[in-house]
């Protein structure tokens, strides 16, 4: 049987989607087989009143007879989101592995679409757009909007846990759902048509990566040097997560590419503490002494 560890906040989408994946048929899709639920929330110490959040859901857990687990950590009130989601998502990806299961998520439609708008206000690259497309999380709620996941809650008379971080107009994901409130129903379904058409890109690109790319610790610099720019960094990205486990920024894959063109042979280009480049006159060699 399918296992899925479900990331349960407290707040009302993780709550619907919980009381859904219980109640409601639907919700197993056929691309979603149906399996044990286990319940996990994560402390991220940011707000005073975080650990009332990790007794709600405890409560929940216990109402609906499922396991549950939790870890609780001081990020403090200066962390930001990212590192906030990193941590979270950390401790799910340990909960699933424990179990041999799958991350289950409430993110939803409106979810996609401030997460799209927050990348294209950033500059976003190509992958701006396949956003959430994790392959060891399933999102039930993904096609579902807003207000109707709190049209659910109040049928079923649910009660959940307000953020109040949420309502700061500090973080910008705060920021851009206010601006976005109003979008039209179209305008979501068809970001999500984007999306969907993205992610099949992303996973042809990365297909044809892995096939130019066998796995190995050296590579031909003359490859790098003859490509193009874009598709070099593109490249440089899959090495970096083969070795690093981390994709690493634009910018540092770019001054990576610019050593690889550049060095001599025996010089060698340091990306960050303890990983390193090494050259010869005809390949470079990923280091990592950490």
């Amino acid at each position: 049987m399918n296992t899925y560890v479900v990331g349960v906040s407290g707040g009302v989408d993780s709550v619907v989607l919980l009381h859904k994946l219980i109640h409601d048929e639907s919700v197993w899709l056929t691309n979603l087989p149906k399996g044990e639920i286990i319940v996990a929330h994560f402390d991220h110490g940011i707000r005073d009143d975080s650990a009332d959040d990790a007794i709600f859901v405890q409560k929940l857990a216990e109402k609906y007879g499922l396991e549950y687990t939790t870890k609780r950590e001081e990020l403090g009130v200066t962390s930001s989101e990212e590192m906030a989601r990193r941590r979270r998502y950390a401790f799910l990806s340990t909960v699933a592995q424990q179990h041999d299961g799958l991350i289950m998520t409430a993110h939803h439609a409106d979810d996609l679409l401030e997460t799209v708008a927050i990348n294209c206000q950033r500059g976003t690259g190509w992958r701006g757009l396949a956003v959430l497309g994790r392959s060891d999380v399933r999102r039930p709620l993904l096609s579902t909007r807003k207000k109707a996941i709190l049209q659910y809650a109040a049928e079923h008379n649910l009660q959940w846990r307000e953020d109040s971080t949420n309502s700061s107009q500090k973080y910008l994901r705060n920021r851009m759902r206010a601006a976005l409130r109003m979008a039209s129903d179209d305008s979501v379904e068809y970001m999500a048509l984007l999306r969907s058409r993205q992610a099949e890109l992303r996973d042809q690109i990365e297909a044809e990566v892995n096939s130019v790319l066998p796995a190995r610790l050296h590579y031909p610099r003359h490859l790098f040097i003859s490509i193009g720019s874009d598709v070099a960094v593109e490249l440089l990205r899959q090495i970096c997560l083969r070795h690093l486990q981390d994709s690493l920024t634009i910018k540092q894959r770019q001054q990576m590419l610019h050593a690889i063109k550049t060095l001599h042979g025996g010089r060698v280009y340091e990306i960050s503490k303890g990983i390193t480049l090494r050259f010869t006159k005809t390949e470079f060699i990923v280091e990592v002494s950490r």
